[in-house]
């Protein structure tokens, strides 16, 4: 699969497409270009992939079972593919942030809680944290292994919560304007407080709709203030 790749120097930012989207989806909507001046600066690495949302959740002629372990197959494909090569990349000492706005956020928070071993933190944008808000109904083991708004409050797996702790950027940001969900934001920094971990949770008004002109405002702000 392709990787987009814009930068040279900085931590590594993993970008995940929202939807349906590919791996030029952030380049088409002048995400990128909002980006540039942290981008030239050397203060921030680029890493954009593809999605396969159209192969599970948003294939509505596939079995639900199969939507999962097609789920669990991109999961993987990040962890043990996309985590070397941005290391080969940079350098093994890098950190590597996952960011991806709406869909692209429960999969980027996904991917860092389950393995704060590879990932070092998120910025997660106008999220919600249920796998099961993408699934019809269906719910099963593997469901529940990749709904953080789930496993979190049950995780108790000192180790891995403790490489969780080391991080300082896990960022949960919402608007409040048409088709945000701040609600969903707010209950899953709840989860995080009730674990004692720490997050920065940033709820945006009412002008800031679920849309590209809030997220082209939302990262580079964080990447300029708090990187």
């Amino acid at each position: 699969m392709p990787i987009a790749v814009y930068g040279s120097y900085g931590f590594a930012l993993l970008l995940i497409p929202t939807a349906a989207a590919d791996y030029l989806e952030y380049e088409r909507f002048q995400l990128m270009d909002s980006l540039q001046p942290v981008i030239d600066s050397g203060k921030v690495k680029v890493f954009s992939v593809d999605s396969i949302n159209n192969e599970s959740w948003m294939n509505h002629g596939m079995e639900p079972h199969h939507k999962m372990i097609r789920h669990k197959q991109w999961n993987d494909y990040i962890y043990n593919e996309v985590v070397p090569f941005i290391r080969n990349n940079t350098s093994w000492e890098t950190p590597i942030i996952t960011c991806g706005a709406s869909f692209g956020a429960l999969h980027c928070s996904n991917l860092f809680f389950k393995r704060p071993d590879l990932i070092n933190g998120c910025i997660a944008m106008s999220g919600v944290y249920e796998l099961t808000e993408y699934t019809n109904g269906y719910f099963d083991e593997d469901v529940y292994f990749n709904s953080p708004m789930h496993y979190m409050p049950n995780l108790s797996d000192h180790s891995i919560l403790e490489q969780i702790r080391q991080s300082s950027h896990i960022h949960i940001i919402s608007g409040s304007g048409a088709y945000e969900d701040p609600e969903s934001a707010r209950r899953f920094g709840g989860v995080l407080y009730g674990k004692g971990l720490w997050y920065e949770l940033d709820i945006w008004s009412q002008e800031w709709t679920h849309d590209w002109p809030t997220w082209r405002a939302m990262l580079p702000h964080y990447i300029t203030t708090k990187f």
